[in-house]
């Protein structure tokens, strides 16, 4: 009865942990949530609690990360709405553009969140499109860039956000390919994604609370509780890692990666 208690637990925390990391670097985190719970034999539509409380984990980690970021973009968009200080103007501008590039994920989400398949097959040719994706931008990688983002590249980009409601599409990914097809840099292109992704998280939250109380799943404090710490660490660890060491060139790995993770949950649509 204890090894069962245990081992149910350490499935939470590998759960939380690859949350964590997967939500943050290209390779989609629903897909390999999707992979790992059918490998340890949970079926997340049970879980409704738990991926909102590892959702709001890696939320968090990226909000105590950027949060230099989104205090100046606060400040300064409240002294040129209110005080009128035009030295603010781009702060303002930047907000807007991040509002223009979660509209349509936001709008799209809402409407075919629960039409989508998500089993392994779907994952898995999902998750090869990914690394087709990165695999793209990668080839790109000795162009001129630029690092401003401009109201028609927002909405380029949110654009390209709205396929990553496709379990195995990974968000980040989708995202880089939109800011790097256009030319942006990518450290511009991944703030972008991730402040995006702060804006769209807000009423995402918002909506799971109110999906968790109506829902009877059965809570395990002590495996969420941990799942929630996991996510929490393992994502502000790997955006200080993504943000400060990843270069275009290096998306060449994560291509990789993805092309075999998306071959490996097709295989395992036929054998589990």
């Amino acid at each position: 009865m204890f090894g069962d208690k245990m081992i149910e637990i350490i499935k939470y925390i590998i759960l939380g942990i690859i949350q964590g990391i997967t939500e943050i670097f290209p390779v989609s985190s629903s897909g390999h949530l999707t992979i790992f719970s059918n490998l340890f034999g949970v079926d997340l539509t049970n879980l409704t609690v738990f991926l909102m409380i590892t959702n709001t984990g890696s939320f968090l980690a990226l909000l105590l990360f950027f949060r230099t970021d989104i205090k100046e973009l606060i400040v300064g968009s409240y002294k040129f709405v209110f005080k009128r200080e035009d030295a603010f103007k781009e702060d303002f501008q930047y907000v807007l553009k991040l509002l223009i590039a979660v509209i349509p994920i936001g709008i799209f989400g809402l409407i075919f969140k629960d039409l989508l398949p998500n089993d392994l097959m779907s994952v898995g040719f999902a998750l090869i499109l990914t690394g087709i994706l990165l695999f793209y931008v990668y080839k790109v990688k000795d162009i001129q860039w630029k690092n401003h983002v401009s109201f028609k590249n927002a909405l380029i980009m949110g654009t390209f956000q709205i396929f990553a409601i496709f379990p195995g599409i990974s968000r980040s990914g989708i995202t880089m390919t939109g800011g790097l097809v256009q030319k942006i840099e990518l450290k511009k292109v991944l703030k972008f994604s991730f402040l995006s992704y702060i804006i769209v998280s807000v009423p995402v939250m918002i909506l799971g609370f109110y999906e968790a109380l109506n829902v009877s799943e059965s809570i395990h404090v002590i495996g969420y509780s941990l799942a929630f710490v996991m996510s929490f660490v393992f994502s502000y660890i790997s955006v200080r890692i993504l943000y400060r060491y990843v270069k275009v060139k290096n998306l060449i790995y994560f291509s990789i990666y993805c092309l075999f993770a998306g071959m490996v949950s097709i295989l395992l649509y036929f054998i589990l």
